[in-house]
C-alpha cells in the first residue's frame, strides 16, 4: 500500500468515527423519546458503528505500515482482521435486534412520540449519504477491505434509517402498530446478510484466495503486450489489504546470462506495476522446456532431507 493510500484510508476511517459519534447522541435521544424497537435497533447499530469504525481506523493504520523484518509482506491483512471484528459486532447486533422485535410483536403496544425518531432518522440518513459518497471516492483509489466493510455497514445503516422513518410513520399515521417490530426484524435480517458478505470477503484475503477471474484476465491481457513474457506460466495471485501480489515463472533460452535475465525481469516488473499500482511482482526464471513437478523437490534436495 502506498503512503497516499494509507492516508486516504485513515481519513475515511476518521470520518466514520466522527459521524458515528454524532449519530449516537442523536439516536440515543430519539430512542428514549419514542421507545421504538426500530429506533432502538438503529441506536444499537450506530453504537456498533462507532466501535467498528475505531477498529477500522486502527486496522488501516496498521495496514499502512511499511514491511519490516518481521512482516516482510507488509501488514495488509490487518484490514481483513478489522473487517472480521466488524462482522462479529454486526452479527451480535442482528441477533439482539431480532430478539427485541419478537418481544415487541408479542406486546403489540404503539410507539410513543414517533416524530422525534422520524426527524433524527432523516438527519442521520442525510449525514450517512455524505459519508458514503466520500468512502466511495476513497475506495476507488485504495480498494481497502476495511473501508469496504465499513462502507457496507453504513449502506445498511442508510437503509435502516429509512426503514425507521417508514416504520414510525406507519405506526403513527396508519395505526399499524406491528410495523415497528416487523421493520426491526427486517433490519436484523439485512444486517445478518451484510455480516455474511463481509466475512466471506475478509476470509478470502486471509486464506490468500486467487484474484477474481476478471482481474486475472486483465493482468494476463497486460502481460500479453510484453513480448518477453511469451514463456510465462504458473501464475499465482493474492491480495493483502490494498496490496496485490503476483508471482509466476517465465522461460529464457538456456544460454541467457543471469544479468540479462535480471534486466528483462526488472523491465517487466516495472511495466506490470505501472499498470497495477500497489502490485508486488515476483518472477522465477526457468530455462526453455523446463517443467516443474508440482509438489516435489529436486532429487538431490530430497535425498539430503531424508538424512
Amino acid at each position: 500500500m502506498t503512503e497516499n493510500a494509507g492516508a486516504l484510508n485513515r481519513r475515511a476511517a476518521l470520518a466514520s468515527v466522527s459521524l458515528a459519534t454524532l449519530l449516537l447522541g442523536l439516536k440515543g435521544y430519539a430512542a428514549v423519546k419514542t421507545g421504538s424497537v426500530a429506533m432502538l435497533a438503529s441506536l444499537a447499530d450506530t453504537g456498533l458503528d462507532l466501535v467498528a469504525s475505531l477498529v477500522t481506523l486502527y486496522g488501516v493504520h496498521v495496514a499502512a505500515q511499511r514491511a519490516d523484518e518481521h512482516h516482510r509482506f507488509g501488514h495488509g491483512k490487518a484490514e481483513a482482521l478489522a473487517a472480521l471484528f466488524q462482522v462479529a459486532l454486526i452479527a451480535a447486533s442482528a441477533v439482539a435486534i431480532a430478539a427485541r422485535a419478537v418481544m415487541a410483536l408479542a406486546e403489540g403496544a404503539p410507539t410513543a412520540s414517533p416524530e422525534a425518531g422520524i426527524v433524527v432518522s432523516i438527519i442521520a440518513a442525510a449525514a450517512t449519504m455524505v459519508l458514503l459518497a466520500y468512502q466511495k471516492a476513497v475506495l476507488a483509489r485504495t480498494k481497502s477491505i476495511a473501508i469496504g466493510a465499513d462502507n457496507l455497514h453504513y449502506k445498511s445503516d442508510l437503509a435502516l434509517n429509512f426503514a425507521v422513518v417508514i416504520a414510525l410513520a406507519l405506526d403513527r399515521y396508519a395505526g399499524f402498530h406491528g410495523a415497528d417490530a416487523l421493520f426491526g426484524l427486517g433490519i436484523a435480517a439485512w444486517l445478518g446478510w451484510g455480516a455474511w458478505s463481509s466475512a466471506a470477503h475478509a476470509l478470502d484475503q486471509l486464506m490468500d484466495r486467487e484474484w477474481p477471474e476478471e482481474k486475472r484476465r486483465a493482468f494476463l491481457d497486460v502481460a500479453a503486450t510484453i513480448p518477453a513474457m511469451s514463456g510465462m506460466h504458473d501464475l499465482r495471485t493474492r491480495t493483502s489489504g490494498a496490496h496485490d501480489f503476483a508471482q509466476f515463472h517465465m522461460s529464457f533460452p538456456p544460454e541467457t546470462t543471469i544479468g540479462t535475465a535480471h534486466d528483462v525481469m526488472e523491465a517487466i516488473e516495472t511495466k506490470l506495476m505501472t499498470a497495477f499500482p500497489g502490485l508486488e511482482v515476483i518472477i522465477h526464471p526457468d530455462p526453455v522446456g523446463h517443467v516443474d513437478a508440482e509438489g516435489t523437490l529436486p532429487a538431490h534436495i530430497a535425498e539430503r532431507s531424508e538424512i
